[in-house]
């Protein structure tokens, strides 16, 4: 009884940390806000929420196996259970090739629509910031409005939350107002890594250390992608920050959804609306690895794929290729860039699961863990880390670090859960050192090692 009352108490605590009605709210009470907003809150609509597409299971993207496990009467199929909503999404493409509907010219004419993956959430402080003022989603111009970030979710609840095709304000749905939408902004930009890399890192793997060379130089990676990141090179192509190509992408053939033809895609024209000028958004390679499928249309399934693309007809004469040049790569070429890729994620993992198992989110009481969902997600982390290793057998020692520091993870996790109204909140109360925690910290430790000097 006394640990139930000292975790109710902690609850109480925790639920006031909020900032009242007219204060406000700190830097830290607003991601807290925007986190339960994003998890929780349906805006009066259909049912669904920022996290029924943007999984945090799926590093806020989706995946199949997420799609598969979920029920039938989950909001992310609302359009197979709801009559009024049945064209809202193309249910079988959602089902089979993770696309969700965009009207991307507006909803005059809902025939016109395009399909489009659900893009990962991670890396948004990183490509939010243009030359050319915010880019968001696969064009670049996915923010109505102003192009905000804030603006962005009143996008969002329009195309996905609305109750009838209709999409009346304040009968199909509500819109957030300026302090959600801050606080949305907040957390979704809190779920980027606090800054970029600086390439060159100092790797051990012969392969990974030959594929960041290339991405520097040879393979002209990193003339969009400057450090692994989302913004250009400003030594090649000034400052543009985030920006947008015409790669030919569009111009695969054979895509999974094109073959699958339920409905076959319409042409996807990118940014802007009626025609678009065929260009998308740059994103962030740091978090590839563990985010694909890829590009805007999930054609292409593997990472090995994804680079082989920019050694294609379809790159070399696009004009992306134009500005940067063509690129020619060999099959040992293709597979060196992609485990540079894999290590930079894998580290980036590493980094992920540290700041989560020394977050003041997990609270020991007794033999209670407040903060189960914190401890899942640094399992999943890791998780992550030892699957984009392990698919390319790259550092067989961090792999086996890895591992150990996912099994002690595991082991944090008692029988006995309580989950509080904000189980992310970041008020540390009463905490105690955990051996499993810190015996999975040293792990990681020397799962970085492995991979790269101090």
């Amino acid at each position: 009884m006394i640990v139930k009352a000292s975790v109710i108490a902690l609850a109480a605590v925790l639920v006031s940390s909020c900032a009242g009605p007219g204060v406000d709210p700190t830097p830290e009470q607003l991601v807290i806000q925007g986190q339960r907003l994003f998890f929780e809150e349906t805006f009066d609509g259909n049912g669904r929420t920022c996290s029924s597409c943007h999984r945090a299971e799926d590093n806020y993207s989706l995946t199949g196996a997420t799609v598969r496990r979920l029920p039938a009467a989950d909001p992310l199929f609302v359009a197979e259970t709801n009559p009024d909503l049945a064209t809202l999404e193309e249910s079988a493409q959602l089902r089979e090739n993770l696309l969700v509907k965009e009207n991307l010219d507006g909803f005059e004419d809902l025939s016109r629509f395009n399909l489009r993956a659900v893009p990962s959430l991670f890396g948004l402080r990183h490509t939010v910031a243009s030359s050319e003022g915010p880019h968001l989603g696969h064009g670049g111009d996915g923010s109505p409005g102003d192009g905000s970030l804030r603006s962005f979710s009143a996008g969002a609840v329009s195309q996905h939350f609305t109750r009838t095709l209709a999409r009346q304000e304040g009968v199909d749905f509500r819109l957030p107002t300026e302090q959600e939408a801050r606080a949305l902004e907040a957390f979704m930009l809190s779920l980027s890594r606090p800054d970029e890399l600086a390439l060159p890192l100092p790797l051990h793997n012969v392969s990974a250390a030959a594929g960041q060379a290339l991405f520097m130089g040879e393979a002209k990676c990193g003339t969009c992608h400057h450090n692994a990141g989302a913004d250009v090179d400003p030594a090649i192509l000034g400052p543009l920050g985030n920006a947008n190509f015409n790669t030919g992408v569009e111009r695969l053939q054979n895509t999974p959804a094109q073959l699958f033809g339920r409905p076959v895609p319409q042409p996807d024209d990118g940014r802007g609306r009626g025609p678009g000028d065929g260009t998308f958004n740059t994103p962030s390679l740091v978090e590839a690895a563990d985010t694909g499928p890829f590009f805007h249309n999930n054609s292409i399934s593997t990472l090995e794929e994804a680079v082989e693309f920019y050694d294609s007809v379809e790159f070399n004469t696009s004009p992306a290729a134009t500005t940067v040049g063509q690129i020619s790569l060999t099959t040992t070429q293709v597979q060196n860039v992609a485990n540079f890729l894999r290590v930079v994620n894998a580290l980036e993992n590493i980094r992920r699961a540290e700041s989560l198992l020394r977050s003041d989110d997990i609270v020991i009481i007794g033999s209670i863990i407040v903060g189960r969902n914190i401890l899942i997600l640094a399992h999943e982390e890791l998780t992550d880390g030892l699957t984009v290793l392990t698919q390319a057998s790259v550092s067989a020692s961090a792999v086996e670090e890895l591992r150990e520091a996912a099994r002690q993870t595991r082991a944090c996790q008692p029988n006995v859960i309580l989950r509080l109204v904000f189980p992310f909140s970041s008020r540390r109360r009463g905490c105690v050192a955990n051996p499993s925690i810190e015996r999975s910290l040293e792990h990681l430790a020397l799962a970085r090692a492995a991979l790269v000097a101090e």
